[in-house]
């Protein structure tokens, strides 16, 4: 027999699970609470009857994620885990501190295969998507590890997102569940390299989260000279179902803009970038680039930077530079897996 995976399941799923078992229906409630605990076995649900914890054991699992590694930012607290799924496999997860709260955030698959040139991500593709409660486990153990309140979520790390929509929405619908973490749906952020179809299906379900869209160009023919994606969901009709997502939902757009020195940094993109977004609300997020050793990319100076931000705000596109966290731990996604792997490899040869 198939175990089920007890912590993907929504409170109703649940309560069906449970009353297949011939128990009374308010033991789903006993085991959720359990669930928000952070339980790692059977055996921790003490008040349940110890023959319901044997049937437990024998129908379904507990989804549990190990630290693989922990860095600390001596710079901000910024820390970053490499967790070890049970398979095997690892993936990144990032808390962050701000003066409004901690940010958490997740990665949505094992490895990606969108291919941007200046990702460490998708190095050596996609392996595996992640199940919802991988994706909620990484918020818990972080919570768990750290003792700190999570505020926000941000799924941003390894992985496209739309690429695993349908365990991405119920992850989104279980750590929004008040019984369950109770992040509010304001308090989540959801990145996409541009994936039409997942963005048309999300703005289906008008929910009040932010959109952050990895745009890193201005004009279709230099997005697709970094991006892939761009070939099958060029940019023109990009920005038409983005401003369609932006009039249905009401929320304001965020552009996610990675500056990479001598290739998109330049004051001409920039004005061609705030023609692009004219008229939208939206808000764009400056990134300087990770350097990743296989890419060979750089970093634009802290004056270049500052002239790009300046042309966007001279036509009335609100622009900021995102702070910079981690920066002494590598804390940009991708990195520190692929470093894992390699020693992993070297190893077994």
């Amino acid at each position: 027999m198939t175990k089920v995976d007890l912590k993907s399941m929504d409170r109703e799923e649940l309560s069906r699970f449970v009353l297949s078992l011939s128990q009374p229906k308010f033991r789903a409630k006993q085991i959720a609470d359990f669930l928000r605990r952070g339980v790692s076995s059977f055996e921790e649900m003490h008040t349940l009857p110890a023959a319901l914890r044997k049937i437990l054991e024998e129908r379904a699992f507990l989804n549990q994620l190990t630290v693989e590694r922990k860095l600390i930012s001596r710079l901000d607290g910024t820390v970053k885990y490499l967790f070890r799924l049970m398979d095997g496999e690892c993936v990144e997860t990032v808390l962050m501190r701000y003066h409004h709260g901690n940010t958490v955030c997740i990665s949505s698959q094992v490895g990606c295969r969108m291919g941007c040139s200046f990702c460490a991500s998708t190095i050596g593709g996609k392996v595996r998507d992640l199940t919802p409660s991988e994706m909620e486990e990484q918020v818990r153990m972080a919570a768990l590890d750290t003792g700190e309140r999570v505020d926000n979520i941000v799924v941003m790390g390894i992985g496209e997102p739309f690429d695993n929509f349908d365990n991405l929405l119920k992850f989104l619908y279980n750590v929004n569940d008040p019984e369950r973490l109770g992040i509010g749906m304001r308090h989540i952020t959801v990145s996409t390299c541009g994936v039409i179809p997942g963005i048309r299906r999300l703005m289906e379900e008008e929910l009040q989260l932010t959109l952050a869209i990895s745009l890193h160009a201005a004009d279709s023919e230099q997005r697709s000279r970094i991006m892939p994606v761009n070939a099958r969901y060029p940019l023109p009709e990009l920005m038409d179902v983005c401003r369609e997502y932006q009039r249905k939902t009401g929320r304001r757009m965020t552009y996610e803009f990675a500056l990479i020195s001598g290739v998109n940094d330049d004051s001409e993109t920039a004005k061609r970038l705030a023609a692009l977004l004219k008229g939208q609300l939206c808000h764009v997020n400056l990134i300087p680039v990770n350097p990743v050793k296989e890419r060979g990319f750089s970093v634009p100076s802290a004056e270049r930077i500052a002239q790009f931000q300046a042309v966007l705000e001279q036509h009335r596109i609100p622009a900021t530079v995102r702070r910079t966290l981690g920066a002494d731990i590598n804390a940009s996604c991708g990195q520190l897996r692929r470093q894992t792997k390699q020693r992993g490899d070297e190893l077994a040869k």
